[in-house]
């Protein structure tokens, strides 16, 4: 299969199990308790995670069946790994507002912008994720 046709899937399913995992998924206690410090957040963040990469790779179990598109174990298996470690990162919100500050986005960040820099973020290491689910170099 090319490619392409394996990527679009697959970024078609990571992007809509996305939605589907913050906002469906996640409870509301993990939505509050994630980026708290300490193993309180730690784990709130890690059940998170857990489920939001389940219901990806539900997501992308169907679009592979419905779709006939044959992706790799080993290569799902990375990209899911690509995908979760990532959302980790985010979702404990002091790391990555601690990038935007070094990037000099702080101000945009306090302003009301790190739900737009979160969700920016997920989106461009979803995009990764779906290239190496499709065997592409990123």
């Amino acid at each position: 299969m090319m490619p392409a046709v394996e990527f679009a899937a697959a970024f078609a399913a990571l992007a809509a199990s996305h939605q589907a995992a913050d906002y469906w998924v996640q409870t509301p206690g993990q939505a509050l308790e994630k980026g708290l410090s300490g193993w309180k957040g730690r784990r709130a963040c890690l059940a998170h995670v857990a489920t939001y990469t389940a219901t990806q790779a539900g997501f992308l179990a169907i679009a592979g069946l419905v779709l006939d598109v044959p992706f790799s174990v080993a290569a799902v298996a990375a990209g899911l790994a690509v995908s979760a470690a990532t959302h980790y990162f985010a979702d404990r919100r002091a790391p990555l507002r601690c990038l935007a500050a070094r990037l000099g986005k702080g101000g945009f960040w306090d302003s009301d912008g790190g739900p737009l820099l979160d969700q920016a973020w997920h989106w461009t290491w979803l995009w990764v994720a779906a290239l190496v689910i499709a065997g592409v170099s990123a």
